[in-house]
């Protein structure tokens, strides 16, 4: 399965705008044959926690989730898009939804882990793990930017049954490390596919680091990006999990007993 992540620059509570260049990338990653497009962390709406939260109505959730399945569908490709959502008792969250290429959606999953003060004052952290679905023939999962940095957090979702984890992000410069070690890092040690697609340029005064990745569950960089705007592709076979997991079986010799005697 061909993979495509979209790195770009958002404009900050311009959807048209938002809407309109991530359309572009669905037509060309689905023109080279690519089956799912990642998109990095609130990008439809920009980055920006504190003027979302201020300054946006959920209200047009529902047409804008719409509008995105509409590109899914036109392009038939494959869609990982991330919203604001707001539940029924007022929670603010930072979502991430993935449709496939008839616009159907599979699986939706809300940040845990919130980085930094304004993500803090300006969502809340759900509490749900991450489910998996089968997605082309791979058992699919998601988490969302800082999420990705806490080993529990893939691993709950490779002992779900993921072999690929799809992940929007929005990082800043000053932290290559991330997509540079740990990414690989975590791909090697729950042994599964991971897609980090983040943003680039400035918006609303952070300057985006870029460096998107996919990295493969032995470890290995499959892809990666530049610090400018780019899509970013990666062939998956359909096996390559199994066989990292059957080379190291890492997930079938834990001893999560004796971990929690050890208060882990």
């Amino acid at each position: 399965m061909l993979l495509a992540l979209m790195q770009a620059n958002a404009r900050v509570l311009d959807v048209d705008a938002n809407c309109a260049a991530l359309d572009a990338a669905a037509k060309a990653a689905a023109a080279k044959g690519a089956a799912v497009l990642v998109t990095p962390e609130l990008f439809p709406v920009g980055y920006a926690p504190l003027r979302l939260r201020a300054e946006f109505d959920p209200a047009g959730l529902p047409a804008i989730r719409e509008t995105l399945a509409g590109i899914a569908r036109r392009h038939g490709i494959g869609l990982v898009y991330s919203l604001p959502s707001v539940t029924e008792g007022g929670s603010w969250h930072i979502t991430s939804t993935l449709v496939d290429a008839a616009g159907v959606e599979l699986l939706s999953y809300a940040k845990v882990h919130l980085f930094g003060d304004n993500e803090r004052a300006a969502f809340s952290p759900a509490g749900a793990g991450p489910a998996v679905v089968d997605f082309n023939g791979f058992r699919t999962s998601m988490v969302i930017c800082y999420d990705v940095e806490f080993p529990e957090t893939v691993r709950a979702a490779a002992l779900g049954g993921a072999e690929l984890l799809l992940v929007p992000t929005a990082l800043a410069h000053g932290f290559e490390t991330v997509p540079q070690v740990l990414l690989r890092a975590r791909a090697l040690e729950s042994q599964l596919t991971i897609a980090y697609a983040n943003h680039s340029g400035t918006e609303d005064g952070c300057e985006f680091l870029g460096g998107s990745v996919i990295a493969g569950p032995d470890g290995s960089l499959l892809a990666t990006a530049g610090p400018g705007a780019e899509l970013l592709y990666a062939e998956v076979e359909p096996d390559a999990a199994r066989k990292a997991r059957d080379v190291v079986p890492y997930l079938r010799e834990r001893r999560p007993e004796l971990y929690r005697s050890w208060g882990v």
